[in-house]
């Protein structure tokens, strides 16, 4: 079982958070906390929805909106999606640069972009002389 499980009912998950069930039930109607659910249709909540009902008290105890509460949220979970793709791309550049090392060889243009070249080999350099005039 992880964090993301859902296996409270909606009692447990009340007590836990120190709510009313109620409470819940309104949150779940605003989206801030959407538990899983049964296939009878019953909300089952898991321990990073008992969590976030705690962030939730704590931001209402500090006088934040629950519009307000919704964006928190929102942004805490982007926050943690990108956290998770960037380790994501960690450990599948590490996997490269360990499985294939100088497979791979980038340089940037005079423009910026990024050109792949062989292993060992450098980019063409621009020697051309250009002549500038001001205009008349």
């Amino acid at each position: 079982m992880d964090e993301n499980s859902p296996v409270f009912a909606i009692a447990v998950a009340a007590e836990l958070a120190e709510m009313h069930p109620q409470t819940l039930r309104q949150y779940d109607r605003l989206g801030l906390v959407v538990p899983g659910r049964t296939r009878g249709g019953s909300r089952r909540y898991s321990m990073r929805d008992v969590v976030q009902l705690r962030e939730i008290a704590r931001l209402g105890s500090e006088g934040v909106s629950l519009e307000g509460i919704r964006r928190v949220l929102e942004l805490e979970n982007e926050n943690k999606q990108l956290r998770d793709r960037v380790r994501e791309l960690e450990t599948a550049l590490a996997d490269q640069l360990i499985n294939r090392p100088g497979a791979r060889v980038f340089a940037a243009t005079a423009s910026g972009a990024a050109v792949s070249l062989r292993a060992g080999s450098r980019p063409e350099r621009n020697t051309q002389i250009v002549l500038w005039r001001p205009p008349h």
